[in-house]
């Protein structure tokens, strides 16, 4: 069976972003972006959705953090494509609904080739640490898009900033756990066919 790796890079003048997936052994898991909180983010996503993640990543901090958490969703993206591809047969659909004290948040992936963002959340403070909340849908979208998923991410409540977030990365990585989830071989359609033969 194929591994289900990957190793992607970006480099602009205004960031410089390593990833490295591996789908099918957890554990592994080490980020650096320079962004605390964001830190604290991806790595909820990689362990709620047992896979390894390594994410080494530079940018212009001195402007803000946008540029490289929209760049980070970027390759994070490129790389969950590239190591599904051409490997086994996987569930394709995940969904989680995941609670964080006074949050609740809902994610729904389809990994089927057809990017697409649906992000319905209000975060009650503007911030937690020094990250802007409004970069959650910025990162979101850089990562349907470069996966070639459709997501739909729902904050349905909470009260605190901090646990909307994290509640929600939770809930994706339970979501794309469950969408890469590998099938027996002959259980399920191959990655990206629909009733119509093909998603392309």
């Amino acid at each position: 069976m194929k591994a289900r790796t990957a190793s992607c890079s970006r480099k602009t003048r205004e960031t410089d972003i390593r990833v490295e997936i591996d789908l099918d052994r957890p554990g592994k898991i080490s980020v650096a972006t320079g962004v605390g909180f964001f830190d604290h983010l991806l790595e909820a996503a990689a362990f709620h959705g047992c896979f390894s993640l390594t994410v080494q990543a530079r940018g212009d901090l001195e402007v803000d953090s946008h540029h490289l958490v929209e760049d980070t969703g970027l390759v994070i993206g490129e790389a969950l494509r590239q190591a599904a591809e051409g490997g086994q047969e996987f569930n394709r659909f995940g969904h989680a609904l995941i609670p964080m004290d006074d949050a609740l948040s809902e994610v729904t992936v389809d990994a089927g080739g057809r990017p697409y963002l649906v992000f319905e959340s209000l975060f009650p403070q503007e911030r937690s640490g020094n990250f802007e909340m409004i970069l959650v849908r910025e990162f979101l979208i850089a990562l349907a898009n470069r996966a070639r998923i459709t997501l739909h991410a729902e904050l349905r409540h909470g009260k605190n900033s901090h646990h909307c977030a994290e509640s929600l990365f939770k809930a994706l990585g339970r979501a794309l756990r469950q969408a890469y989830s590998p099938l027996a071989a002959g259980a399920g359609l191959p990655q990206g066919m629909s009733t119509k033969g093909t998603l392309s």
